[in-house]
């Protein structure tokens, strides 16, 4: 028994920096932010539409009809705001679940006008991971100006420990789910195992693109040059499918988990250069933060912007925040290998 408990600790409640789980909270705004900010005239746009195009789904499924545009313009400048003091980590115990929430509500609404974006349900469900663990006790305003952090679940936290390594597994758990579940759909559809052939994908791709072109949409020009090259839709096949189905060996090894990252990221490119299907959050590698070391990213930027003269930190590049250490303040220079 102890054996089991101890294997799971050590697979669920691994100890993890501070700064990690930080840097993500960081990536994750800095996103939110490019995609909120752009599309704030189109979103309000679609919210005076006509009520008949108006079908609630999610958590906003209990509407009997689309709120007043003032009402979801507010209601998006508010989510804009928070997603600003989540990036900054500013009284972060209120605007981080705040966040996660505003979020949630928004792109349902938004979501209850049209077809629905399911590439959307990963990003809110990092956002609502980040916006109820301690994501801002390292590189935010509160651990700058000595304010205990924390988080309604576990109250101030040390500088590593569980309370940062838990979440990320649940970020990488969460980012591998929707593969698994489409490779499964694909073993258990019609064709079973001879979708891996590549010739559904190939047909599939093409359907695709004459379908946008009936309808005046964008699409890609590449099925038309790669289309009788069989072989590569056999690869693509093989590939995929071994992308979906070993989605679950990111969480068990690190150096799995670098690579699948790598190639789950390079198959969306590679979606978006065959379908034209755009899988943002996905693209910018932003969903993929969770399963590197991203902090030693933060430290060489942060040692580039204010350079310390006459430390390690300066001439050799990132430091290294040791286990129990509370955040910036007292990260440890060693150099990173």
């Amino acid at each position: 028994m102890s054996t089991l408990v101890s294997s799971l600790r050590h697979f669920w409640f691994a100890d993890a920096p501070a700064t990690r789980l930080a840097t993500l909270r960081i990536i994750l705004g800095l996103f939110s932010l490019g995609y909120l900010i752009p599309r704030y005239s189109m979103y309000l746009t679609i919210s005076r539409q006509d009520t008949d195009l108006f079908e609630p789904v999610g958590v906003v499924g209990w509407l009997t009809g689309p709120l007043p545009p003032v009402m979801f313009q507010g209601l998006l400048i508010l989510t804009i705001l928070a997603s600003g003091a989540f990036l900054v980590g500013w009284r972060y115990r209120f605007t981080g679940p705040l966040f996660g929430v505003l979020l949630l509500l928004t792109l349902c609404y938004r979501n209850s006008w049209s077809m629905i974006f399911h590439n959307d349900n990963i990003l809110v469900l990092h956002a609502l991971i980040l916006g109820f663990v301690p994501a801002a006790d390292a590189f935010s305003l509160d651990a700058r100006h000595g304010r205990p952090a924390g988080s309604w679940l576990f109250g101030p936290t040390a500088g590593a420990g569980w309370q940062y390594g838990w979440p990320i597994k649940l970020m990488m758990a969460v980012a591998t789910a929707p593969y698994v579940l489409s490779g499964i759909a694909k073993l258990t559809g019609p064709l079973g195992v001879d979708w891996m052939t590549g010739d559904l994908l190939r047909d599939q791709i093409a359907i695709d693109t004459l379908r946008k072109i009936v309808l005046g949409t964008g699409s890609s020009d590449a099925i038309y040059l790669l289309y009788n090259q069989s072989y590569l839709f056999l690869l693509f096949g093989l590939g995929t499918m071994l992308i979906e189905l070993g989605a679950p060996l990111a969480l068990v090894n690190r150096r799995i988990a670098y690579v699948w990252a790598f190639m789950a990221f390079l198959m969306h490119w590679g979606i978006l250069f065959m379908m034209d299907i755009t899988f943002r959050y996905q693209l910018m590698g932003a969903m993929f933060a969770c399963y590197f070391p991203v902090e030693r990213l933060a430290w060489w930027v942060i040692n580039r912007l204010r350079p310390t003269p006459g430390t390690a930190a300066t001439r050799t590049g990132p430091v290294r925040v040791t286990a129990g250490e509370p955040g910036v303040s007292r990260a440890s220079h060693q150099p990173l290998n």
